[in-house]
């Protein structure tokens, strides 16, 4: 009985020492999450500008001669891939792999430690990346495009819904599409709606990038702090069953050596 006592001590301690940890981390979460929400709707603002001038270029019939217009027969896939730069964060970066796992012949460039360490990419931090990093990989993607490296361009990420609710989700950036915008015949593109669209696409990508990395913080810790609070309120569970545990097995020794010593007394 001794020894069931000192394992459960053992047990109460170690769990014990988990929700101080998962304390912790989620506040760490809870403190970043205001500046995460904060960027992800500055981007947001952005990308939705960006669109529209996208779109409003994309309609004019000379932009169908733009080589980011190009449509290919073939599907070679290249496949941005956003991901965490850590766990302990319920399903979110596991959503992520699930998705790109539906493009298996898809070659893949991961921002996000997680994702770089599953994809054998260099280390690439999804927390810390800024737009220069983010231009300098547009830059590259819209010059492998032009060269017709492959045919389509497509980001993995996770959309923000709320703090309980977000999904992963694929934009495919390249080829553009054309679409049609309101009011765009008022608009006076110089010198020509073809140069604008071919000196935009790097800056558009650069910011649907950058944005769609900045939304995807925002799910990791809002995900990251409902995944502690949930693991708070387990070990919390765990405890009080562990300690309950304990003082029966205490309150059954207690007992038994009451029942030896009267026992001996009555000899």
């Amino acid at each position: 009985m001794t020894g069931n006592t000192k394992a459960l001590r053992v047990r109460i301690k170690s769990v014990t020492s988990t929700l101080q940890l998962t304390k912790a981390m989620g506040l760490v979460a809870s403190s970043k999450i205001r500046r995460a929400n904060e960027a992800m709707g500055k981007a947001r603002e952005y990308t939705a500008a960006l669109e529209k001038s996208i779109a409003s270029l994309t309609c004019a019939a000379e932009c169908q001669k733009s080589p980011y217009m190009r449509q290919a027969d073939t599907n070679r896939t290249r496949l941005i891939v956003i991901a965490g730069d850590r766990g302990l964060a319920g399903g979110y970066n596991n959503n992520v792999f699930k998705l790109a796992a539906q493009y298996p012949d898809a070659q893949i460039i991961a921002i996000g430690k997680r994702a770089c360490e599953r994809y054998d990419n260099p280390v690439v931090s999804s927390e810390h990346y800024s737009f220069e990093n983010a231009y300098a990989l547009a830059d590259k993607l819209c010059n492998d495009f032009k060269n017709e490296d492959f045919d389509r361009l497509g980001i993995i990420y996770t959309t923000y819904h709320s703090v309980m609710s977000y999904d992963a989700q694929i934009k495919w950036l390249l080829p553009l599409q054309k679409t049609e915008s309101e009011g765009s015949a008022g608009t006076i593109f110089e010198p020509d709606h073809l140069t604008v669209l071919n000196l935009s696409v790097r800056e558009y990508v650069a910011g649907m990038l950058t944005a769609y990395i900045r939304e995807s913080f925002a799910c990791e810790v809002a995900a990251r702090r409902m995944a502690m609070d949930s693991a708070g309120k387990n070990a919390k569970q765990m405890i009080d069953d562990l300690s309950l545990e304990y003082n029966r097995a205490r309150q059954g020794a207690i007992t038994q050596e009451i029942t030896e010593i009267v026992a001996g007394s009555g000899n």
